[in-house]
């Protein structure tokens, strides 16, 4: 399995030399890939009583300019978006901006994208927080032909292009694109149109239940399950070392090709714990 750590969003603070530190090491430490939680806005729970989530406290850096910034801080690591919350934005301006990363960082972008569950931010950036699903399959339809093709002609039902297209394009002409998530019409756009999934949940046996209905759905899509990756999480709060080690074996077991590890949360009190954490799990992994 390819191995990630999460960028602590709520820990790391925003001195850029501390995040560009923090990005070094973790690249230092051979992780493969950097992923990044989505957030542009959160909600003052003082008027919202029984609010759950994050909070205007929280502080969220926005992953794209964080990975503009990241591109020239570091050679090898992708970067990865765990997930873009993409109806909630304009379809056209995602794909320049996931180009650009992509440009500047030789190739590294991974595009990871979902509906997100917080209405506030659908609310304040103008879209609709009821279609999301449904837009969103049509969103990733016309992401993969920007990223492809010169000038493109898209008329659907929320999207709309005529002879235009984006410069520069990815020298690859495609970006991957994952898809986050856990419900059954999840899996289902995963298996006919994602690059790769995101799975929130424990391997045993919910992981492992899902990776099967996954697999049927895309034999079902006319798609070979061996071509979509599987990108499972840890997180440090979760468990000791061992439990930790014995979900990624099983994560493993089940066909994760990567995994990522979280330390947000964990009750780390400074950055250099955050990487003496993601030292330890990374030796950890290298040793399955």
């Amino acid at each position: 399995m390819r191995t990630g750590a999460i960028f602590p969003q709520l820990e790391i603070g925003a001195d850029p030399l501390a995040v560009r530190d923090y990005a070094q090491a973790v690249e230092g430490l051979g992780y493969d890939h950097l992923l990044v939680y989505d957030h542009v806005l959160g909600a003052d729970p003082a008027d919202r009583p029984g609010w759950r989530g994050y909070t205007a406290a929280d502080l969220f850096h926005e992953p794209f300019v964080l990975f503009g910034y990241l591109a020239a801080a570091t050679q090898r690591l992708e970067l990865t978006t765990g997930v873009i919350v993409l109806p909630q934005r304009q379809t056209a301006l995602v794909a320049k901006q996931a180009v650009e990363v992509d440009v500047l960082s030789g190739g590294r972008l991974r595009l990871g994208v979902g509906v997100g569950w917080n209405a506030v931010e659908y609310e304040a950036l103008g879209q609709d927080f009821h279609t999301r699903g449904k837009r969103m399959e049509e969103q990733i339809a016309l992401l993969r032909r920007l990223f492809a093709e010169e000038v493109v002609t898209f008329i659907g039902r929320w999207e709309h292009i005529h002879a235009a297209g984006l410069n520069p394009l990815p020298a690859r002409r495609h970006i991957p694109i994952w898809l986050g998530g856990a419900a059954d019409v999840l899996l289902e756009r995963v298996a006919r149109l994602g690059d790769g999934w995101f799975p929130q949940m424990r391997p045993e046996p919910e992981g492992r239940l899902a990776v099967e209905k996954l697999h049927v759905l895309t034999l079902a899509a006319g798609r070979d399950p061996a071509a979509i990756g599987i990108e499972a999480r840890l997180s440090w709060r979760d468990g000791s070392p061992d439990e930790l080690g014995a979900q990624a074996r099983a994560w493993a077991a089940v066909g994760a090709t990567h995994i990522g590890v979280n330390t947000m949360g964990a009750g780390l009190a400074t950055l250099a714990d955050h990487i003496t954490v993601l030292s330890q799990a990374k030796a950890m992994l290298d040793a399955l």
